[in-house]
């Protein structure tokens, strides 16, 4: 019921920047918790960005003050602000929500509904 659309991917320079939104259609949780992942190709997915209902936010090292998670305030619209972009961001990335009962946002088995994905590739 719960449908997350995702926009904002593609092909970015090195050093540059990429703004990657989710859309959320049906009846999200207040107090669901949203994240960002991205999956390299033939690696597992990663962890990027989370928010919980609280507002708290967490990021993974790699993208830790890079990277910014924010969101409507009813949350049927969040975003992934991405600067300065290198190599290893190359990926596919996924936007996720779920309620959670423990107050885990990382692990991706936390996040019941997901965006279909998006490229981006960073060039030198």
């Amino acid at each position: 019921q719960v449908r997350l659309v995702q926009s904002g991917g593609g092909p970015v320079q090195a050093g540059g920047s990429l703004r990657l939104s989710c859309q959320v259609s049906g009846n999200i949780d207040y107090r669901a918790n949203l994240g960002w992942f991205r999956q390299p190709r033939a690696k597992p997915r990663e962890a990027l960005a989370a928010l919980d209902e609280d507002g708290n936010e967490r990021y993974a090292d790699s993208v830790k003050g890079r990277f910014t998670i924010s969101a409507a305030r009813d949350k049927k619209d969040f975003y992934l602000q991405m600067t300065n972009l290198n190599f290893n961001d190359s990926a596919w990335y996924y936007c996720a929500a779920g309620v959670t009962l423990d107050g885990e946002d990382w692990p991706p088995s936390e996040y019941r509904y997901w965006g279909q994905g998006m490229e981006v590739t960073v060039s030198a």
